[in-house]
């Protein structure tokens, strides 16, 4: 949560700088709404998939969640089972490396060409070129969703959760407690997270490849293809 803090103050005053951190999340969003378009339209994993495209991937403004994140940290760490701790620590882990991920890009954005949104994050993510932090945030997002699936098992929990709803509110935690109460409500939902959890394995993967290796015209179309398939503009 530091770390983001310290990104977000590097952009401040920069209002250039923090536009093309927009244009860069708005368009990685409407990649991962189109990626998984399918599951978003699925009765068993919408809840699921929404959750991650909201939660993780949108272009919302997540400062008030990580402030109040942060100053409960040591709270979680002391007083919640360890499952609880790991989730939380999955969340601050794929969420910084988000954020440097996306300031990486959006520093280049405005460096490239002017051209389409398509062909000016291909030219960003190859500037930015770091694959092991690109694979790294997958398996992330992936431990994440595990520790949310455990957390569905644990008997109670869900029922501590609601009861948490007015203290959290008293304590100008609000944010906070309606991410663990969707992400608990998405995934108990599903009943299972293990296929779920390998589609999304298998299409980021798929995706960090064709942006690494395939030559531009080719990464371009299976770009626009994709946008195209699921009406996204």
């Amino acid at each position: 949560m530091q770390a983001v803090s310290l990104l977000r103050a590097s952009r401040a005053g920069q209002p250039l700088l923090e536009q093309a951190c927009l244009e860069v999340k708005r368009f990685q969003a409407q990649r991962v709404k189109a990626t998984y378009s399918d599951l978003l339209h699925n009765l068993r994993y919408k809840g699921a998939a929404g959750f991650f495209l909201h939660e993780l991937y949108g272009e919302q403004d997540y400062a008030q969640r990580d402030q109040q994140f942060a100053r409960i940290a040591s709270t979680i760490a002391r007083l919640f089972p360890q499952a609880v701790v790991e989730t939380a620590a999955a969340l601050a882990e794929v969420h910084a490396l988000t954020e440097q991920l996306d300031d990486l890009m959006a520093r280049q954005w405005l460096a490239a060409p002017t051209g389409s949104a398509h062909v000016r994050y291909i030219q960003c993510w190859r500037a930015v070129a770091d694959r092991p932090a690109r694979l790294r945030q997958v398996e992330v997002v992936l431990q994440l969703g595990r520790e949310l699936n455990r957390l569905t098992s644990m008997r109670g929990l869900r029922s501590l959760l609601k009861m948490m709803r007015g203290p959290a509110a008293a304590a100008g935690l609000s944010s906070l407690q309606g991410f663990l109460e969707s992400g608990f409500d998405a995934f108990g939902s599903m009943r299972g997270a293990s296929e779920f959890l390998t589609l999304i394995k298998w299409r980021e993967s798929d995706w960090i490849a064709i942006l690494f290796d395939e030559d531009a015209v080719t990464c371009e179309t299976k770009l626009l293809q994709l946008l195209a398939s699921a009406d996204v503009d």
